[in-house]
């Protein structure tokens, strides 16, 4: 038996299929297609499943995945076992509550700081005793390429593809953009894994997100690099956390 489980992000749509806590697919969707799903449905022998959206325009897939597994409806009131002193939950984003599920699923008893590279950037935070109080929310990399452009008179879009792991020196206009951006949130990933270990040096980080290797690659020669550690499917993790936990709840 699996469970299906997708993560749809303001870019991208993530699914994967898990047997027990071994992921055993995965793909990433510019546009969520229902028939793919259903292709996936058929494909796996699929009991539980669940969603974690920033919008609420796919109630097609949810419609389906209710006709055709146990679906788990998922939101911030889904938890198994985390003090959660978030004042919001509202406004609390689901793929950030997935994470911190996640951190205290697989690493219980152990401070867990997230990194999500992604459109956004944020910063999480799980203590050894389980407590979340929030983080921090900053702009994504493409978004300050955007942000440079939008507000400035003469300034152009630099493109930048997150392959490329290098930081260019800033010998012209394009360059200096980004050099100026890449350079500025690699101290800024820096600076915030720092204050955590000055508080606890044996904090566990991962960092996950589109853009985790770029940062990884900016962190390798750091003092806590042995202890930051990329995370791809965080999110995924997390929200096949909450199909085995409300399972095991209501059996």
């Amino acid at each position: 038996m699996h469970n299906l489980v997708i993560d749809i992000g303001n870019t991208n749509s993530k699914v994967a299929v898990f047997r027990s806590r071994t992921l055993v697919h995965f793909e990433s969707l510019a546009k969520l297609d229902i028939r793919r799903i259903a292709e996936l449905l058929d494909t796996f022998e699929v009991s539980g499943s669940t969603v974690s959206s920033v919008s609420d325009e796919q109630a097609a897939v949810i419609a389906l995945l209710k006709a055709r597994t146990r679906y788990i409806e998922f939101s911030t009131r889904s938890n198994p076992g985390i003090k959660n002193h978030y004042t919001t939950l509202s406004t609390l984003g689901l793929d950030r509550w997935a994470k911190v599920i996640a951190a205290q699923r697989f690493f219980p008893g152990e401070a867990v700081f997230m990194i999500d590279a992604g459109t956004c950037i944020t910063y999480d935070l799980l203590n050894e005793q389980a407590e979340y109080f929030g983080g921090s929310i900053s702009l994504g990399i493409k978004m300050r390429f955007q942000a440079l452009q939008h507000f400035t008179g003469r300034l152009p879009l630099v493109e930048w593809k997150n392959e490329n792991m290098t930081i260019p020196e800033g010998s012209d206009t394009n360059k200096a953009i980004q050099r100026g951006v890449l350079q500025g949130v690699a101290y800024e990933v820096e600076g915030f894994i720092a204050q955590q270990f000055q508080k606890d040096n044996k904090v566990k980080v991962l960092i996950t997100g589109g853009d985790a290797a770029f940062f990884m690659n900016q962190l390798k020669d750091c003092k806590f690099a042995d202890q930051v550690q990329h995370e791809p499917y965080l999110v995924l993790k997390g929200l096949n956390e909450v199909i085995a936990f409300e399972y095991v709840q209501k059996n």
